[in-house]
């Protein structure tokens, strides 16, 4: 009985950790968040090297979080709808986060974490990753598709809730 309740919690452990995840699966809509990928394993048993995170159009003003031993790199690219901040029009954001470094073993766990402003309307958010290891590379950019039907290197989502009045907080 024991043999089969470490077993079953063992194949649990191995499941939650089988892909580049989002801590935080639910954040509130005009909100800053903090968001936190975790990396779980490298590239078939390759160690990972770079992390790059594509945001979604309507999330901005990414700060990402500097981690020991690795390089951060930002990307701007234009907004197809400016957005206002603090009174003024955004109309370029950055678009996209790499941290390089490391590396980071296939046998450890990392988390990379950025600060981001949420868009006002809720929805599901993708965030596309490709994880870059020392041989070869997973990009974990597939969405859902028809119900039932799994994906195999899913993008993390992010799931925006309504706001329930007025949230300004960073």
């Amino acid at each position: 009985m024991k043999k089969t309740i470490l077993c079953a919690a063992l194949f649990v452990a191995a499941q939650a950790q089988a892909h580049v995840t989002l801590e935080q699966t639910t954040a509130v809509a005009d909100s800053y968040q903090k968001l936190t990928f975790r990396v779980g394993h490298g590239c078939d048993g390759s160690p990972t090297k770079s992390i790059t995170v594509m945001l979604p159009e309507a999330v901005t003003g990414a700060k990402p979080m500097p981690k020991p031993g690795w390089k951060i790199r930002t990307v701007e690219g234009p907004l197809s709808v400016p957005v206002e901040s603090h009174g003024r029009k955004i109309a370029t954001s950055v678009r996209e986060v790499t941290w390089t470094g490391g590396p980071l073993e296939d046998a450890y766990f990392d988390e990379f974490t950025m600060q981001v402003k949420l868009p006002a309307e809720p929805g599901k958010q993708y965030f596309k990753i490709v994880q870059q290891c020392v041989k070869g590379s997973v990009a974990w950019d597939e969405l859902p598709g028809e119900a039932g039907v799994k994906v195999k290197a899913p993008a993390p989502i992010l799931n925006v809730l309504p706001a329930e009045g007025p949230v300004h907080q960073h």
